[in-house]
């Protein structure tokens, strides 16, 4: 099985010694996206902000790979204040539509770069 690098001049690009994202077979799998943004590469201000932009630099990375949202069948999403879940929950459900991809939540003690809220997601092709 060969595998490739996931990139767009949409989203951000990895901050390390990564990749955004890995296609491997049908399976597309994204590293955790902040609410990075790809134009400045810094974070946008405030939690829904910031997960907002967290699925939209998923989503430029999906489009990159022929996909979209539909196609997500499982997120982590890692908080920086767990007190922040219902915020966050609000804007991802605006980004999904039912059946809602599975998904694991998580506060974590601290993200890169001071980010409130990482997302990140597994996607197959048809």
């Amino acid at each position: 099985m060969s595998k490739t690098a996931v990139v767009s001049d949409q989203a951000p690009a990895a901050v390390g010694a990564y990749s955004a994202g890995i296609s491997a077979g049908e399976t597309v799998y994204l590293s955790g996206q902040l609410g990075l943004d790809p134009a400045t590469g810094a974070l946008v201000e405030g939690v829904e902000a910031q997960a907002a932009q967290a699925l939209r630099n998923i989503g430029a990375l999906l489009k990159s790979e022929g996909l979209d949202y539909g196609d997500v069948v499982k997120t982590t999403v890692l908080l920086a204040n767990i007190d922040d879940f219902a915020k966050v929950n609000e804007v991802y459900a605006t980004f999904f539509a039912k059946p809602y991809p599975a998904r694991s939540c998580f506060a974590v003690a601290a993200l890169p770069k001071g980010g409130l809220v990482e997302i990140e997601a597994t996607a197959v092709r048809d």
